[in-house]
């Protein structure tokens, strides 16, 4: 048989086999749809029914890359994204032609003053500078990018000394912040050992900051960096309970005496979760089973509520202890449902004198790893509702100076934070930002650990990909851009310093055009 034929042969094979296999398949899937008894669609339509779920399955990301416009997705836009990447990776946040802001809507706007702050007038401590990295783009066409990273001296854009935030001013050790920026909750569990790690370095690096350990106990990957701590109490006590499960007074005092755990925080709710936490099975490692003392690979739901107490009498008096016990500031981490409930809170602190030294309130709109749909929509009031409640309630009996206020609820730029610091914060938190500034892409696995970022899962193979060397420095430009930010900001409302935001500095503009102050707001 000649070559020829033999050649012949082949393509006629080939040519069989493109044509029947597909045939094949198809036959196959015809007969399996029509049989199967769970979707009506595909008994219905089989094959085409197919491509309905396909296109169903991979809508989001349709949307997310190719047809929402860049202020369009839920919960962050494209636009969003991009004020927290950019930062990160090129240490900037220069724009051009315009905002992309519908002026048309509703919102806040900061007041800017008809004399603006001079650079050298603003209230800044600029003497020590950060060594950091950013990336230089050497090329961006249509078919590739090529960039490289290169070492930068940047401003660490700090409070001077004297004016520092302090919490627990009256404790044994009163903590001190010079950032108005920190990292919100986020246990080791929540997120993986790597995506921690990149952000307590990254943090430190940044110098001032401080980062919220979740309620998943203190883990060595938080401490992995060597910056500062608030240490979170959630209902299940996890890293703080005796063998019977009771609160152990004895780890709190080991915890304390970690020198970079500064503070600790009751979590009462969470704007997205007025709950205890969530952690499915599949995340639960050994190193997390031994840090939270709970089994491997079960899934974790802790109480609704702390057992130890039950109203703002036993909250109060189990505060106290804590303090007395630790020596550190102690503070409560709450969702308002209502104005009543602040005054509530407010009264109480009044009558007896005693209470937390920060409070932490979390938005309706804050996020999560894990919690339901009916949680999460409804229940709890949106931040700038419930700031202003909180604020007004302390002041209205006379207790605002005795505790400070940390705001949390999608405040990822600096003019969102600075709204949120003029309506009555103190301090601002922020876990979703840095959730993006070290590698998140919003694909919304966080419960499942799937995540393809290797942010929030704790399989070692999609952790792998997150090198935390490099996303450190991507966390610390993003906490810089953030304080630098504030300050421009400030200078441009007239004051020397954000820490000297107030409701003057802004005002609310309706749908109709017609703007109001925020007291008059309140009136309305």
């Amino acid at each position: 048989m000649s070559w020829t034929s033999i050649l012949a042969i082949v393509l006629l094979v080939i040519i069989a086999l493109v044509i029947l296999v597909p045939v094949i398949l198809l036959g196959i899937f015809f007969l399996t749809d029509r049989k199967q008894n769970q979707h009506a669609i595909l008994r219905n339509f089989p094959v085409l029914g197919r491509i309905r779920y396909l296109t169903e399955k991979i809508g989001p990301e349709l949307r997310q890359y190719l047809f929402d416009d860049d202020n369009k997705g839920k919960p962050f836009s494209r636009e969003d994204f991009l004020h927290i990447v950019l930062p990160g990776k090129y240490l900037g946040s220069v724009i051009s032609f315009g905002s992309k802001r519908d002026f048309e809507d509703k919102g806040f706007y900061i007041r800017n003053a008809m004399f603006t702050k001079q650079v050298h007038e603003m209230r800044v401590d600029n003497s020590k500078v950060i060594e950091s990295q950013k990336y230089i783009m050497d090329q961006d066409t249509l078919f590739g990018r090529k960039e490289h990273a290169e070492t930068v001296k940047v401003k660490p854009w700090l409070l001077p000394e004297e004016d520092a935030v302090v919490l627990g001013p009256n404790c044994r050790e009163p903590f001190r912040v010079r950032s108005m920026v920190g990292q919100s909750a986020m246990s080791y569990g929540a997120l993986g050992k790597n995506a921690i790690t990149a952000l307590s370095k990254g943090i430190r690096m940044a110098e001032g900051s401080w980062m919220n350990t979740g309620e998943g106990g203190v883990s060595p990957h938080h401490l992995a960096g060597g910056t500062d701590l608030i240490a979170q109490i959630g209902s299940g006590l996890f890293g703080y309970r005796d063998a019977q499960g009771e609160f152990s007074f004895e780890k709190l005092k080991e915890k304390a005496a970690i020198p970079q755990v500064k503070a600790f925080e009751l979590k009462l709710a969470q704007g997205a979760k007025t709950r205890g936490g969530h952690v499915e099975g599949d995340k639960v490692t050994p190193e997390i089973a031994e840090i939270r003392g709970v089994e491997v690979g079960k899934t974790i739901n802790s109480p609704n509520r702390f057992h130890q107490f039950h109203d703002l009498e036993s909250l109060f008096n189990f505060i106290e202890k804590m303090r007395a016990e630790a020596g550190l500031p102690v503070g409560i981490k709450i969702v308002l449902g209502a104005p009543e409930d602040a005054d509530d809170l407010a009264r109480y602190m009044k009558e007896t004198g005693k209470g937390p030294d920060f409070i932490t309130i979390d938005g309706g709109e804050g996020g999560t790893g894990a919690t339901f749909q009916d949680l999460a929509d409804s229940v709890g009031l949106p931040l700038h509702s419930a700031i202003v409640l909180l604020h007004d309630a302390l002041n209205k009996y006379g207790v605002r100076d005795r505790v400070k206020i940390i705001a949390s609820g999608k405040l990822i730029t600096a003019d969102k934070a600075a709204v949120v610091l003029a309506l009555g914060a103190d301090l601002i938190n922020i876990a979703r930002g840095f959730m993006i500034s070290v590698g998140c892409i919003m694909a919304q696995k966080c419960s499942s650990n799937e995540c393809p970022a290797g942010v929030a899962t704790t399989d070692p193979k999609l952790q792998n990909g997150l090198v935390i060397e490099e996303k450190k420095f991507r966390v610390t430009n993003y906490i810089i851009n953030l304080r630098e930010g504030l300050f421009r900001v400030a200078a441009a409302a007239g004051i020397d310093s954000p820490t000297k935001f107030t409701d003057d500095h802004i005002v609310f503009k309706d749908g109709e055009g017609r703007v109001y102050s925020v007291e008059n707001l309140k009136a309305k």
